[in-house]
């Protein structure tokens, strides 16, 4: 079994910063976070506020 690798540069992890290498790399993914770069696309409906609602 290979050793977990950081997930921002690929070297290997270091026990302080797991899952990541060093500080750097930890600071670099907060910075994604906080400026929205790891956001879910989301689909908005074309059929308004529900199928549900009541007509008038």
């Amino acid at each position: 079994m290979s050793a977990p690798k950081c997930p921002i540069c690929g070297k290997p992890t270091a026990t302080g910063y797991r899952p990541f290498c060093s500080k750097r790399c930890a600071d670099v993914d907060l910075q994604r976070w906080l400026s929205g770069g790891y956001a879910v696309p989301a689909v908005e409906d074309e059929d308004g506020p529900g199928e549900d609602a009541p007509e008038e």
